[in-house]
Formats: C-alpha cells, structure tokens, sequence
C-alpha cells in the first residue's frame, strides 16, 4: 500500500494505536478564560527550553488563543477526563466544572500533571494540522500525579510503577522500628 492509497479510516486507526498524553492550551482573552484540549504534545529542546503542540486545521479556538501573549499548558491528570471533553467541546461552557488558576495571564488546570507557562516561538503547517513550537518560561510538575491518556478514542490512564524499596547489602538487618538503632535482636560487632 502506499502513501496515495491509504484509507484515512485505516491510518486514523494506526495513529490511534499510540498512545499520547492529553493536554489543555489555555489563556485570558477579552477579559475572560479560552481553552483548548489535544493530545499531539511534544517536548522539543531542553536548550531553549521548547515544547510544541499540534492544532487540527479550521480550528475556532486557535485563532483566538495565538493572540495571547502567555499561554498555559497543562498535562492532565487521570481524574481530569471531565476537563478534557469539555475543553474539547464545539460549544457551551468549557470550564464548566473545570478548576483553573490564572497566572500572568496563563491558565492552568488545578491538579495537572505538569503546568507550562509558554509564548508563541512559531508555527509551520503540516497537512491537515498546525505544528506550534511554543517557549517555555516556567514549569512545574507534580510527580506522584498519574497522567490522562487518549488511546483508541478512548480516555485511560497510566499509573506510575511502584517504587522500590532502596537495596541493602546481603546480610544486612534493618533498624526500622528498634529502640536506639536497634537489629532485630542481633549484635553488631
């Protein structure tokens, strides 16, 4: 099969297939809160710190947003699923129900996985989509949180393995829980 022949239906389902992390791209427009949910989110550069996101072409929102000076990104969470179909959402209220702080004129989902506060460094188009590189000027990241995951349609989530307990030596007795650095019971010598 080649690229001339390619069902949209087959290759929306190969792109499905993979995994990718939910984000909202929020900020203050006309005195009031704009917002949009993707899951096509990319680190780029650590050096300048860069980030980019991709914008379905005829969006509504877009055009909006690109005139905020500040934007805020934020990684859902697990539990954000709610935000994510609303930020989503072609019309009504999208932060109904969606806990937001504004920041200089980002806005952030409380309780995001990751908060990004960034400004436009550019876009290209790519298809039927807008690549937008986008500057980072201050990130905050909670580590225990679990991300939001869009795979097949569908909503997931991704829990963090569990830490391991740190290794000691062979042979070596644990002192948790003795009196004065206790071992068990044993001796040191």
């Amino acid at each position: 099969m080649t690229a001339g022949t390619l069902a949209p239906e087959a290759l929306r389902t190969v792109f499905g297939a993979c995994p990718s992390s939910v984000v909202a791209v929020c900020g203050m427009a006309a005195g009031g809160r704009v917002g949009m949910a993707m899951s096509t989110f990319v680190p780029v550069s650590l050096d300048p710190p860069l980030v980019a996101v991709c914008i379905q072409d005829g969006s509504r929102t877009w055009p909006v947003l690109r005139e905020v000076p500040v934007l805020g990104v934020s990684v859902l969470a697990h539990p954000h699923e709610h935000a994510a179909r609303a930020l989503a959402a072609r019309s009504g209220d999208r932060f109904a129900g969606v806990a937001t702080s504004v920041d200089d004129g980002a806005v952030h989902i409380n309780d995001s996985v990751a908060q990004l506060t960034c400004s436009i460094e550019g876009e290209t188009v790519a298809g039927d989509h807008l690549i937008v590189l986008l500057r980072v000027h201050a990130a905050h990241c909670d580590a225990d949180a679990d991300p939001l995951v869009f795979h097949r349609s569908g909503f997931t989530g991704v829990a963090a393995p569990a830490r391991p307990e740190p290794s000691r030596p062979a042979g070596e007795p644990t002192t948790a829980g003795t009196a004065g650095g206790g071992t068990n019971g044993q001796e040191r010598t």
